[in-house]
C-alpha cells in the first residue's frame, strides 16, 4: 500500500517557529514531527511514501534524503491548500492509498486500524472542535463533515488521515480536501469512521509543550555523554554523544538532551523537558516541562517552565518564564493559554528578564530587568 504525507503548510498559527521552518520538522522529543508519521507508517509495512513539500521545501528535502527508507519528493509549487497538494502527487498513486499531514503525531496502532478500509477517516475526540474538521458519525458511517464551525455539534474531529482509493481525485474540485469529501458525501459514497487510537496535532505553538511530554514518554533510556559521578539520574533520560552533565545536577525522566550540550552544575532537569543539541546551560538553572531547540544558551541561576524555545536564543542569567492563564487574540476571536513563554529563533534577553505568558517574534533583543507579557513581533527591541 503507498502512503501520501501531505508535508508542504507552512503552519501560520505556530508562528514565530514557523517563520524559518515549516511546520513538519518543529523538533519535538527532539525529532521532527514528520519522522514520527514515516515511523508509524514503517511499522505497519508500508514503505512506499510519498512527501508532498512546498513551502521551506529545501528543509524537508535535506532531511528525509538522510533517511534509510526510499521517499519519492513531490513539489506543490505554490500552497493552495490540501486538496491541491495532493493533486500534486496524482501522477505517483498508483492504487489505494493512506494520506496522512506530516505535522500531526500518530500512533502505528491507528494506522493499522485504518490501512485495510477502503475510503475511510481517522477520528478522534477533542476538547477544542471548532479548530478541526467536525465530524457527525451514524452508525459508523460519516453523515457531515463541517469544516472549523463556530459551535461545533460534537467533540469529534477528522484527523486528516484517511485511506482513499484514486477515485478521490475526480472530486478535487476546489483546493481544498473537506470538500472533496463532502462531495463525495453527496454523490452517495460512503465513508467509515474509524477511532484513532492515538493522535495529537499542535495547533499553536504552545500546544506543541503537550504533544513534547507525549513523545518523550516513548523514549528509550541511553547515556552518550560525560556525566558526573555525583549527578543524580530518574525515570527514563537520553543524553547524546558529546554532552557534559556538570555535578550536582539532577535530572528526571522523562527527558532528553541532544548532543555536544554542556549542561552545568547545580541545574535541574524536570520531567517532560526536551533539550537539543549544542545546548548550553549554566549552573544552578532549573528547566522544566519545556522544549529548548538546539543552539540555545541559558545563563545561571535562570528558571525555564513550561516554554518553548526557538534555535539559537540566548537568555542572560537569572531569566525566569513565569507560567500564567491569560487571553491571546487568535484571527478574530480571543483564545485563552496558560504557559510560560515561547521565543522565536535567535531571541536575545539580557540578564533578569521575566517573561510571563508571551509569545515573543524571532530576534527579539530584550534589555536588561524588563518583564515580557502578551505578544512580541518579530525583530523588536523591548527597553
Amino acid at each position: 500500500m503507498q502512503a501520501v504525507i501531505l508535508a508542504a503548510g507552512e503552519g501560520n498559527r505556530l508562528r514565530p517557529l514557523t517563520r524559518s521552518r515549516p511546520k513538519v520538522m518543529i523538533p519535538v522529543a527532539n525529532r521532527p514531527i514528520i519522522q514520527y508519521v514515516i515511523d508509524a507508517l514503517l511499522e505497519n509495512g508500508i514503505r512506499d511514501i510519498v512527501v508532498v513539500v512546498g513551502y521551506r521545501k529545501e528543509y524537508v528535502i535535506r532531511y528525509l534524503n538522510r533517511l534509510d527508507v526510499p521517499i519519492q519528493v513531490v513539489v506543490q509549487e505554490r500552497q493552495l491548500g490540501t486538496a491541491d497538494a495532493l493533486r500534486s502527487a496524482e501522477s505517483e498513486i498508483a492504487g489505494d492509498f493512506l494520506l496522512l499531514p506530516g505535522d500531526n503525531y500518530i500512533s502505528a496502532e491507528s494506522i493499522a486500524r485504518i490501512k485495510g478500509e477502503r475510503n475511510a477517516m481517522l477520528v478522534a475526540e477533542h476538547p477544542s472542535p471548532s479548530n478541526f474538521g467536525v465530524v457527525v458519525i451514524r452508525n459508523g458511517w460519516v453523515r457531515e463533515i463541517i469544516e472549523k464551525p463556530e459551535e461545533a455539534p460534537t467533540f469529534t474531529v477528522s484527523t486528516g488521515i484517511f485511506s482513499l482509493t484514486p477515485d478521490i481525485f475526480g472530486y478535487l474540485h476546489t483546493n481544498e480536501l473537506p470538500d472533496a469529501l463532502s462531495s463525495m458525501l453527496e454523490s452517495g459514497e460512503r465513508i467509515r469512521a474509524i477511532p484513532a487510537a492515538d493522535w495529537q496535532d499542535a495547533i499553536y505553538s504552545w500546544d506543541l509543550l503537550k504533544m513534547n511530554g507525549r513523545m518523550l514518554r516513548s523514549i528509550t533510556p541511553e547515556i552518550g555523554g560525560s556525566v558526573s559521578s555525583n549527578v543524580t539520574l530518574r525515570g527514563t533520560v537520553r543524553i547524546g554523544t558529546g554532552t557534559t552533565i556538570g555535578p550536582n545536577t539532577v535530572i528526571y525522566g522523562p527527558a532528553i538532551i541532544g548532543d555536544d550540550c554542556m549542561i552545568g552544575a547545580h541545574c535541574v532537569v524536570m520531567p517532560n523537558s526536551s533539550i537539543g543539541s549544542r545546548v548550553k546551560i549554566e549552573p544552578f538553572t532549573y528547566v522544566a516541562d519545556s522544549l529548548v531547540m538546539d543552539d540555545v544558551a541559558i545563563g545561571s541561576h535562570s528558571r525555564i517552565v513550561s516554554s518553548v524555545f526557538g534555535q539559537g536564543s540566548v537568555l542572560g542569567d537569572h531569566c525566569t518564564t513565569y507560567p500564567r492563564q491569560a487571553l491571546f487574540e487568535v484571527g478574530e476571536g480571543v483564545l485563552k493559554a496558560e504557559f510560560g513563554a515561547v521565543l522565536g529563533d535567535g531571541v536575545k534577553a539580557a540578564p533578569f528578564t521575566t517573561f510571563k505568558n508571551c509569545v515573543v517574534g524571532n530576534n527579539v533583543i530584550v534589555e536588561e530587568g524588563r518583564v515580557v507579557v502578551g505578544l512580541v513581533e518579530d525583530g523588536v527591541k523591548v527597553i
